[in-house]
């Protein structure tokens, strides 16, 4: 069990930390020499289970709240020290109200210096602190009068906290491993170390793992736990780890987390719920605030999404924006403090970490948001599955709620889902939502087939965007096999139809393009454009362009560029080669495929953009890479 210490400065914190552990918390030359405390300290104490009990001890000056706020990530239990002869004091109610805005409700109250105070005046403050409890999130816990100094008292709160560790539930280790970084520094032999509080998820020795923000790549050397040498951490626990990478300990610092590569997803902005203390001023749309998340202290504004602004003891739902990236999961507690940094203005939970661009308002957004609040991820799912026609990215929810692979695979089953799996994308569809596209998609085609008869249908990434042009391309891939499989929609070279639907080209155009075809045919590759079949047979250049056209839409043409017509089959062999440099070379380019056909340059840039523009290829820089999804060409089938 972590307990994180609270209260005003000069109550006896760091004494009383000391008079439990054996520990002086205070580390750096200047607390020792000024007897406070400044930055976070550490300590911990074996208990009979054979367990640690870990301290962190946090500074009670008004000026350091920053660093309370970093020690009060993670911790498990709150021991609130308050000073018999002082009485509860402006950092006693401030940290006290903090405590019950990041959500910490299990803890005790250490009352201290009872030897410089008389019976009476104990009593008294006695009486003040129950009163101070009551409407707090501490309200019905123990108090413990005691003296750090003397040892009075301090033996029946060191029980009460063996016992607290004893009955306090293992925190799970699901989900993917996240620590927030509270400190760094460098060991002669061992190198860099950073020390911090599990999140979630475990680690070992020999592990990678990603520092983020920057994005460090580094491997766990080997890990303290509770300060104990230990194979593996998990949530729940304080962790030193001794890292290895590119990097060096100036390049690491508190705010940082380290985490399971697959969530060192940078942040800028997330949706989350508010709650303003009920004795704080009005909290306004676009206000500009310091952010304590994790061990973090960032500027950001506030957007709120349902209202203009929160009165004092309302809740809100907003949009926070930071000037610096950080990382979050659904969940996370974090505190908003003012411009100025001089008082809490809310204390708020993290629901989404993809929230939209646009539409932040929409009723159906803000219902969203009203259900992630339950921290119920099946429900969410339903809900957002219901919503989203474009189906759901799984891969972000599972992040946005830090699920392992077994708890994501399991909820996707439960919802009952379509599953996409198109590479490392997933997405999930509702059944209706499913059906609904398929449907649309068969509308299209029909409308298609009405408005142009003389075409053999449309092209794949032409009929995906009129059909909905957000659906992912893998996902639009398994709709077109699936309907394909089915024989509700029917193929013919790169045209997707309805089976009953033929092309109709007339008598005529049959007889001249029958003349005309050779010409192309003699240099497939390269064949005469419209203006040199003019030339070539005198037939009028806009009779052969609109023959052309009309022919291209029957399929047996394609325009590869601007009144340069390539046969279907010619088409086919193009693609064939373009597939084939890919797997050869990686990527298909210009200057390769200009040696296959023995073009010019030009040429084969415009071929290669021709399947850049179908969706046959994807291009990037100069290379041009076949899409997976169709990289079984079937041009002349």
């Amino acid at each position: 069990m972590i307990v994180g210490t609270a209260g005003h400065i000069d109550h006896g914190k760091t004494t009383l930390v000391k008079a439990l552990t054996g520990v002086d918390a205070d580390r750096l030359p200047e607390e020792k020499a000024r007897g406070i405390t400044l930055d976070l300290g550490y300590a911990y104490t074996p208990l009979p289970d054979g367990s640690v009990l870990g301290f962190v001890d946090v500074p009670g000056h008004e000026k350091l709240i920053h660093n309370m706020l970093a020690g009060a990530t993670g911790i498990d239990f709150v021991l609130l020290v308050i000073a018999a002869d002082d009485g509860p004091m402006p950092q006693t109610r401030e940290h006290l109200e903090l405590l019950g805005l990041l959500g910490l409700a299990r803890g005790a109250v250490a009352l201290t210096k009872i030897d410089m105070v008389t019976p009476e005046r104990l009593a008294a403050v006695q009486t003040e602190v129950d009163a101070l409890l009551a409407n707090s999130s501490l309200a019905g816990s123990p108090v413990f009068p005691l003296s750090g100094r003397s040892g009075t008292g301090v033996p029946a709160l060191r029980s009460h906290l063996e016992a607290a560790a004893a009955a306090l539930r293992t925190r799970l280790s699901a989900g993917r491993f996240r620590l927030a970084i509270d400190r760094s520094f460098t060991l002669s032999g061992v190198g860099t170390v950073v020390t911090g509080t599990a999140h979630s998820g475990k680690v070992g020795a020999g592990e990678t793992a990603i520092i983020s923000p920057p994005g460090l790549k580094a491997r766990v050397r080997s890990l303290h736990v509770q300060d104990r040498l230990a194979p593996s951490g998990q949530a729940g626990e304080r962790c030193a780890l001794a890292l290895t990478g590119d990097f060096e300990k100036r390049d690491i610092e508190r705010g940082m987390w380290v985490v399971d590569p697959l969530l060192a997803l940078p942040l800028t902005r997330f949706h989350a719920e508010l709650r303003v203390p009920a004795d704080q001023l009005d909290l306004k749309h676009w206000q500009a605030v310091h952010v304590h998340l994790g061990t973090a202290d960032i500027l950001g504004r506030v957007a709120l999404l349902d209202c203009e602004k929160v009165g004092a003891g309302g809740t809100a739902l907003a949009e926070i924006i930071l000037e610096q990236p950080s990382l979050a999961v659904h969940g996370d507690r974090f505190i908003l403090r003012d411009a100025g940094a001089q008082r809490t203005v809310a204390g708020g939970r993290v629901l989404d970490i993809f929230p939209p661009t646009r539409h932040k308002r929409a009723p159906a957004r803000l219902d969203l948001l009203r259900t992630m609040r339950a921290d119920d991820p099946a429900a969410t799912l339903a809900q957002l599955a219901a919503q989203a026609v474009a189906g759901v990215d799984l891969v972000r929810f599972g992040i946005n709620w830090n699920l392992s692979d077994s708890a994501a695979q399991t909820l996707w089953a439960h919802a009952g889902l379509r599953v996409i799996h198109a590479g490392e994308a997933h997405t999930g569809f509702a059944s209706g939502t499913w059906l609904a596209l398929a449907q649309k998609l068969l509308d299209v085609l029909a409308r298609e087939h009405e408005r142009a008869p003389d075409m053999v249908g449309v092209e794949r990434e032409r009929l995906r965007r009129m059909t909905l042009a957000t659906l992912a391309r893998g996902a639009f891939t398994a709709l077109v096999d699936e309907l394909l499989a089915a024989g509700r929609i029917a193929q013919t070279r790169a045209w997707l139809h309805l089976p009953e639907h033929r092309a109709s080209v007339s008598a005529a155009d049959r007889d001249l393009f029958v003349v005309l075809k050779p010409l192309l045919e003699a240099n497939p590759y390269n064949p005469p454009r419209v203006r040199d079949v003019f030339k070539a047979t005198g037939t009028p250049e806009d009779s052969v362009r609109q023959l052309f056209r009309r022919i291209a839409r029957a399929g047996e043409l394609y325009p590869v560029a601007h009144d340069h017509y390539f046969t279907a089959t010619a088409v086919a062999e193009l693609a064939a080669m373009v597939q084939e440099l890919c797997q050869q070379e990686g990527a298909a380019r210009a200057a390769d495929l200009r040696d296959r056909i023995g073009s010019g340059r030009k040429v084969a840039i415009h071929i290669l953009e021709f399947f850049d523009r179908i969706g046959y290829t994807r291009r990037g820089q100069d290379d041009h890479i076949v899409r997976r999804e169709g990289a079984a060409p079937d041009w002349a089938t």
